[in-house]
């Protein structure tokens, strides 16, 4: 028995040993290097006769995202789709389909090495086990590949020794025992790839097959990850109005942090989809946000979908890209027309006498879509203007009457008031949208007649009562997967004769046969799970799709992660240096910050009383204050300086300059007395919880409202920590990446894939990282300002509270000073959700103080509560099948439409 040796230089190695050894052969067992597409290239027809095939290959994957199988399979599919797919698959489509054979076969014959245990496997080799029994080993550096066995240059020692064989069959079973079955998601995509195919719109002949075609190549899809079951749950509702009514009226209300933006945007391109396909006109798509959302919306849209929009500057007058380069020429008039087919629009400018809004309703919409649309509502002040419309949604009403659909997305319906509802309803319900709540006489008009009802505090027995509710807007058959209602709602148009579009009848429900009247009676006596008829069958349930955190985490499509809420002396480990920070709750502050403040306050009452139309104006420097030193001080100076500062709330947009002595005198006093001030309390605070609560290896986020203290506490922790990589991700082209002193501009996506590798474990982000951001990696995440909705705070904890974290309790530090409207703004967090009745749940009137401590806690607690009612609601019923994943797995499309297609139908102008 000796060793024999062979070289690439002088022999070709795939003919004189891997084929030779191979045919006939009774077991093949592999340490392979990396998983690729031509795995199995060389040796393929000669594997797929081999009983038993054992190959373990290497990934370049971190060791915690192995523990998560989700994260598994999406950095796996990550990195495959590295290189540009459309090459890819047309040039090596028969390797695709040879592979895609073997693992149909043999999908247990292929394991993913785990970094932890042998970081990049750079040995290879491997053992025959001949047609004759006899055992044959081998190493050498090849690769698994047709480059490693025909191409490079390589060198093979074969060593049939028992001893010899015995050391590389214990090597490879410690690997193969170590190792993780290669992810289905993989296997799958082997065969898409396979069998993928460029297709034009004409092609696609299923309303359900077009999204999964314009999207199973988008950015999302490339870096591995996907909609989720209840995102497509959405699309699904939405296509079946497109189908029962011709045009779609949805409101989407799924809880904060399930991911409405991409529900939202793939609803709303699919409508354009399907309006091209049916050679309708090209109509305009606009997107209403509120103006600190727009950015949001356009970055989340281009970095997941792969969908370029515009978004109007207010400011310009322009329109801008998503690297915030104009594309339009200026004026007011070009609000009109925008150069892409979708236009990212914000409310604030809805919300003035802006000449900008007649420009937009001069226009027909094919989409409109509104983002916290709860904010169009119905005035309940005292006085002249109450109960009529705000601006918002007086302008939503009529720009309803001039769309095709309209989408409208809200906050999680415990901050919804029921007019608010209402409101909204009442917008879906305009143009041709006035089946939503039936006929100008129907009961739904009046949601004090039927809260009851819905609430399930009221039961029907009347059969007269019953009929009146049940005929305007009379259900579709097909607006329901209820089998007895199904039934019901079609015995009732057989009976009188109505069409698949009548919406409504006037005729008694004496006029049904007997059998139909029987059913009906029988219909309005049963419950669901605990919820009446009524509470299952009504407009709001057709026409507002809700799904809720707890049912996702009952199903096992979320994780259950809980947050222990800082600061919370019980909960650290350096107590004394803690109390020289804290005051309880809140940050210490000292006397000269107190005066800082002071002149703050005064500083806004005078801009309140020059602009009392803008009473929001006031706040602006204490905010900014509230934020941090350098956020106010920067602003004050800018003011001094002549500038005027553009400030940007959820509803409105203004500019604000100095024009009084007093407000100048305020201004430099201000700046006195921050520039006494030595250190920012914050930046302790966030260096203690780093160092001495051991944060900082945990991973953080720190969040900010303002690009000024955002940036600032990125220079000052990226001194604090040279060797340390901290990012700042921030709107376009201000992202940054700091290490050793220096700074680079980098793009947002460099930053995303850094923390995603785990080489970031410091992130200071503005909001514009709220939505579309995925940090699971990160286990902690710090405050430094507190936004004033509470809303916002579950977006950002929902950056680190996600599938895929490793942790199961995460942390959220709040940073606030003593004495400030910040101080009372967070003691009463509660209180913004006090006296809000909730139809969609029995949620209490009131939530305790003590519920708001912790989110956990509030989630729970609201939970006991609705289960102690046994309030399950109609959505509850309605929507529990959107929430498991469809028959359709969109990761197996193999009809890919052809990418000019869809730029085509995005960079359609309006017009």
């Amino acid at each position: 028995m000796t060793i024999r040796r062979f070289s690439s230089r002088t022999q070709r190695l795939d003919v004189s040993f891997l084929l030779r050894h191979l045919r006939g052969a009774r077991c093949y067992m592999r340490i392979a290097g990396y998983f690729t597409s031509s795995l199995f290239e060389v040796a393929g027809e000669v594997l797929e006769d081999i009983p038993d095939v054992r190959i373990v290959c290497n990934v370049d994957i971190h060791p915690d995202d192995l523990k998560v199988a989700q994260l598994r399979e999406s950095r796996m599919l990550g990195r495959w789709n590295e290189r540009a797919l459309e090459a890819e698959t047309l040039l090596h489509r028969e390797r695709y389909r040879r592979l895609d054979a073997f693992l149909q076969r043999h999908g247990q014959s292929v394991r993913v090495a785990p970094d932890d245990l042998c970081g990049f496997v750079h040995g290879k080799a491997g053992v025959i086990t001949l047609a004759d029994g006899r055992k044959l080993g081998f190493i050498g550096s090849m690769n698994e590949t047709r480059s490693g066995w025909q191409r490079h240059y390589e060198i093979l020692w074969e060593d049939e020794s028992p001893e010899g064989v015995a050391w590389i069959e214990a090597e490879f079973e410690f690997l193969w025992q170590a190792a993780k079955p290669l992810p289905q998601a993989v296997v799958r995509e082997v065969h898409r790839r396979g069998y993928r195919r460029e297709v034009v719109f004409d092609e696609i002949d299923e309303d359900e097959n077009l999204a999964p075609a314009a999207l199973i190549e988008s950015p999302l899809y490339r870096e591995g990850y996907e909609l989720q079951p209840w995102q497509r749950g959405f699309l699904t509702e939405v296509l079946r109005h497109y189908r029962l009514y011709g045009v779609v009226r949805l409101l989407l209300a799924d809880e904060v942090g399930l991911g409405k933006t991409l529900s939202l945007a793939t609803a709303a391109l699919t409508l354009c989809l399907l309006s091209d396909r049916d050679a309708g006109p090209r109509r305009p798509v606009v997107i209403l946000a509120p103006a600190t959302l727009t950015a949001q919306w356009q970055t989340e849209l281009l970095d997941k979908l792969g969908i370029p929009t515009a978004r109007w500057d207010t400011v310009r007058k322009v329109w801008l890209d998503a690297d915030e380069r104009a594309i339009s020429p200026v004026g007011r008039e070009q609000i009109a027309r925008c150069p892409l087919r979708i236009g990212i629009v914000s409310t604030g400018l809805m919300m003035r006498d802006a000449p900008e809004k007649q420009h937009l309703l001069g226009l027909r919409f094919g989409v409109v879509v509104l983002d916290e649309a709860h904010k169009a509502r119905t005035r309940r002040a005292l006085g002249r203007d109450a109960d009529t419309p705000n601006e918002l949604l007086a302008f939503m009403r009529d720009v309803a009457e001039r769309a095709d659909h309209v989408l409208l997305g809200t906050a999680t319906p415990i901050q919804t008031h029921p007019a608010d509802l209402w409101d909204l309803l009442g917008i879906l319900h305009r143009g041709r949208g006035r089946f939503v709540l039936g006929n100008q006489y129907a009961l739904w008009h009046q949601p004090e007649k039927v809260l009851g009802l819905l609430a399930g505090r009221e039961e029907v027995s009347d059969m007269n009562y019953g009929w009146e509710l049940l005929r305007s807007p009379l259900p579709h058959v097909d607006s329901t997967d209820e089998a007895r209602a199904r039934l019901l709602f079609s015995a009732i148009r057989q009976d009188l004769g109505l069409g698949k579009t009548d919406w409504q009848t006037d005729r008694p429900w004496t006029d049904l046969t007997a059998e139909t009247q029987e059913i009906l009676e029988g219909e309005l006596k049963r419950r669901l799970d605990g919820v009446t008829f009524f509470q299952r069958e009504n407009p709001l349930v057709r026409h507002v799709v809700l799904r809720r955190r707890p049912q996702l985490e009952e199903a096992r499509l979320l994780a259950r992660i809980g947050v222990e809420v800082h600061p919370n002396r019980e909960l650290v480990q350096a107590v004394r240096e803690f109390d020289v920070l804290f005051e309880g709750r809140v940050l210490r502050t000292s006397d000269i910050f107190r005066q800082a403040y002071g002149r703050v306050c005064a500083f806004g009452r005078m801009l309140a009383k020059r602009q009392p139309g803008n009473s929001f104006l006031r706040r602006l420097l204490e905010q900014r204050l509230c934020s941090s030193f350098q956020a106010a001080l920067a602003t004050a100076r800018r003011l001094l300086g002549g500038q005027a500062v553009h400030e940007e709330a959820d509803e409105f947009d203004a500019d604000v300059t100095v024009e009084t002595p007093e407000e100048r005198a305020a201004l430099e006093e201000l700046v006195s007395c921050l520039e006494q001030i030595a250190e920012d309390p914050k930046r302790e605070a966030v260096i203690h919880y780093l160092e001495r609560e051991k944060w900082l290896e945990l991973g953080v986020i720190i969040f900010s409202q303002y690009y000024d203290t955002a940036k600032w506490l990125a220079g000052a922790l990226a001194a604090r920590y040279p060797a340390e990589a901290v990012g700042l991700y921030a709107g376009a082209g201000r992202s940054r990446l700091y290490q050793g002193g220096d700074s680079v501009a980098v793009e947002r996506e460099t930053l995303k894939r850094m923390v995603a590798e785990y080489r970031l474990r410091v992130m200071v982000a503005t909001d514009a990282a709220c939505e579309g951001l995925n940090l699971q990696t990160l286990g902690t995440l710090i405050n430094v300002d507190l936004p004033w909705n509470p809303t916002r705070l579950e977006q950002r904890i929902g950056r680190i509270r996600r599938f895929g974290q490793r942790r199961e309790t995460v942390d959220m530090l709040n940073l606030v000073f003593q004495q400030t409207v910040d101080e009372s703004i967070y003691e009463r967090l509660s209180e913004r959700m006090q006296d809000r009745y909730d139809l969609f749940g029995a949620l209490p009137d009131v939530i305790r103080d003590e519920w708001i401590e912790d989110i956990r806690t509030l989630r729970e607690k609201l939970d006991e509560y609705i289960n102690a009612r046994k309030a399950a609601t109609g959505f509850d019923v309605r929507y529990r099948a959107t929430l498991a994943p469809g028959e359709r797995d969109w990761r197996a499309c193999t009809e890919v439409l052809s990418r000019r297609d869809f730029s085509d139908l995005m960079r359609t102008p309006w017009g």
